[in-house]
Protein backbone atom coordinates (compact mmCIF):
# COMPACT_ATOMS: atom_id res chain seq x y z
CA UNK A 1 0.00 0.00 0.00
CA UNK A 2 2.84 2.65 0.93
CA UNK A 3 4.46 1.50 -2.46
CA UNK A 4 1.45 2.73 -4.11
CA UNK A 5 1.28 6.00 -2.38
CA UNK A 6 5.02 6.70 -3.13
CA UNK A 7 4.50 5.90 -6.51
CA UNK A 8 1.39 8.06 -6.93
CA UNK A 9 3.62 10.73 -4.79
CA UNK A 10 6.39 10.87 -7.20
CA UNK A 11 4.12 10.84 -10.41
CA UNK A 12 2.44 13.94 -9.45
CA UNK A 13 5.31 15.88 -8.71
CA UNK A 14 6.57 15.23 -11.86
CA UNK A 15 3.82 15.76 -13.64
CA UNK A 16 3.47 19.16 -12.19
CA UNK A 17 7.30 19.73 -12.59
CA UNK A 18 6.57 19.42 -16.21
CA UNK A 19 4.23 22.24 -16.38
CA UNK A 20 3.97 23.74 -19.97
CA UNK A 21 3.38 27.31 -17.94
CA UNK A 22 7.10 29.11 -17.91
CA UNK A 23 6.89 32.23 -15.65
CA UNK A 24 10.16 33.36 -17.59
CA UNK A 25 8.22 33.81 -21.22
CA UNK A 26 5.82 35.79 -21.17
CA UNK A 27 2.96 36.45 -24.12
CA UNK A 28 4.05 39.36 -26.12
CA UNK A 29 0.82 40.92 -27.02
CA UNK A 30 2.53 42.52 -29.79
CA UNK A 31 3.58 40.02 -31.71
CA UNK A 32 1.51 37.40 -33.15
CA UNK A 33 2.27 33.83 -33.74
CA UNK A 34 2.70 33.17 -37.79
CA UNK A 35 3.09 29.76 -39.38
CA UNK A 36 5.48 30.51 -42.34
CA UNK A 37 8.80 28.00 -43.51
CA UNK A 38 11.79 29.39 -44.82
CA UNK A 39 14.23 27.50 -46.29
CA UNK A 40 17.62 28.75 -47.33
CA UNK A 41 19.75 26.67 -49.46
CA UNK A 42 23.50 27.81 -48.73
CA UNK A 43 24.45 26.70 -52.46
CA UNK A 44 22.40 29.53 -53.40
CA UNK A 45 24.46 33.29 -53.59
CA UNK A 46 22.11 35.39 -51.68
CA UNK A 47 22.79 32.66 -48.80
CA UNK A 48 26.59 32.34 -48.85
CA UNK A 49 27.13 34.66 -46.09
CA UNK A 50 25.63 32.23 -43.52
CA UNK A 51 28.06 29.43 -44.70
CA UNK A 52 31.05 31.23 -42.10
CA UNK A 53 30.52 31.76 -38.73
CA UNK A 54 29.38 35.91 -37.48
CA UNK A 55 27.45 36.65 -40.39
CA UNK A 56 23.93 37.10 -40.93
CA UNK A 57 20.88 37.18 -43.50
CA UNK A 58 17.87 39.20 -43.28
CA UNK A 59 14.59 38.79 -45.15
CA UNK A 60 11.45 41.18 -44.85
CA UNK A 61 9.24 38.82 -46.54
CA UNK A 62 9.02 36.47 -44.13
CA UNK A 63 7.58 36.42 -40.32
CA UNK A 64 5.93 39.79 -39.15
CA UNK A 65 8.00 42.59 -40.25
CA UNK A 66 10.87 40.28 -41.47
CA UNK A 67 13.32 37.63 -40.36
CA UNK A 68 17.09 37.37 -39.30
CA UNK A 69 19.31 34.31 -39.25
CA UNK A 70 22.45 34.48 -37.75
CA UNK A 71 25.27 31.86 -38.02
CA UNK A 72 27.34 31.28 -34.69
CA UNK A 73 29.71 28.62 -35.30
CA UNK A 74 28.47 26.74 -38.39
CA UNK A 75 26.43 24.14 -35.84
CA UNK A 76 24.20 26.59 -34.06
CA UNK A 77 22.43 29.25 -35.80
CA UNK A 78 19.82 32.07 -34.50
CA UNK A 79 17.00 32.79 -35.82
CA UNK A 80 15.06 36.36 -34.79
CA UNK A 81 11.40 38.46 -35.82
CA UNK A 82 12.21 41.78 -37.07
CA UNK A 83 9.16 43.56 -35.58
CA UNK A 84 10.57 44.97 -32.45
CA UNK A 85 8.91 43.34 -29.53
CA UNK A 86 8.28 46.44 -27.43
CA UNK A 87 5.75 47.81 -30.36
CA UNK A 88 2.40 47.06 -31.97
CA UNK A 89 3.78 46.21 -35.52
CA UNK A 90 3.73 49.69 -37.39
CA UNK A 91 5.53 51.19 -40.08
CA UNK A 92 8.76 52.10 -38.08
CA UNK A 93 8.91 48.92 -35.97
CA UNK A 94 10.33 46.98 -38.59
CA UNK A 95 14.22 46.99 -37.37
CA UNK A 96 17.69 47.27 -39.46
CA UNK A 97 20.44 45.38 -38.75
CA UNK A 98 23.73 46.04 -38.73
CA UNK A 99 26.72 43.60 -37.42
CA UNK A 100 25.19 41.65 -34.42
CA UNK A 101 22.37 44.76 -33.70
CA UNK A 102 19.02 45.16 -34.85
CA UNK A 103 17.69 48.26 -34.40
CA UNK A 104 13.81 49.78 -34.39
CA UNK A 105 13.36 52.42 -36.44
CA UNK A 106 10.50 54.19 -34.34
CA UNK A 107 11.73 57.23 -32.10
CA UNK A 108 12.80 55.23 -29.15
CA UNK A 109 15.46 53.18 -31.20
CA UNK A 110 15.59 50.19 -29.24
CA UNK A 111 18.08 47.77 -29.82
CA UNK A 112 18.84 44.37 -29.39
CA UNK A 113 21.53 42.17 -29.83
CA UNK A 114 20.33 39.50 -32.44
CA UNK A 115 22.45 36.33 -31.07
CA UNK A 116 20.89 36.16 -27.92
CA UNK A 117 17.22 38.40 -28.73
CA UNK A 118 17.98 40.65 -25.90
CA UNK A 119 17.32 44.08 -25.35
CA UNK A 120 20.55 46.14 -25.38
CA UNK A 121 19.09 49.82 -25.24
CA UNK A 122 15.91 51.56 -25.26
CA UNK A 123 13.05 50.19 -22.84
CA UNK A 124 10.95 47.52 -23.10
CA UNK A 125 9.87 44.20 -21.07
CA UNK A 126 10.19 41.76 -24.71
CA UNK A 127 13.31 40.34 -25.61
CA UNK A 128 12.68 39.74 -29.75
CA UNK A 129 10.87 36.84 -30.43
CA UNK A 130 13.18 33.58 -31.06
CA UNK A 131 12.13 31.22 -34.45
CA UNK A 132 13.07 27.48 -34.68
CA UNK A 133 16.24 27.21 -36.90
CA UNK A 134 17.50 23.92 -38.13
CA UNK A 135 20.57 22.97 -40.86
CA UNK A 136 20.61 19.86 -42.69
CA UNK A 137 23.51 19.31 -44.76
CA UNK A 138 23.70 22.54 -46.71
CA UNK A 139 19.97 23.77 -46.40
CA UNK A 140 19.05 26.20 -43.29
CA UNK A 141 14.90 25.73 -42.15
CA UNK A 142 13.10 28.78 -40.25
CA UNK A 143 9.92 28.28 -38.98
CA UNK A 144 7.50 29.01 -36.26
Amino acid sequence: MTKKILVLLLFSIIFNGCSTNDDNSLNNPNLINLNFRLQLNLDFPEYNDLQFPGNSFVTYNEGIRGVVVYNINNSQYTAFELSDPNHPPNTCSAMSVEGVVATCNCEDGNSYNIITGELLEGEGEYAMKPYRIERRGNMIEVYN
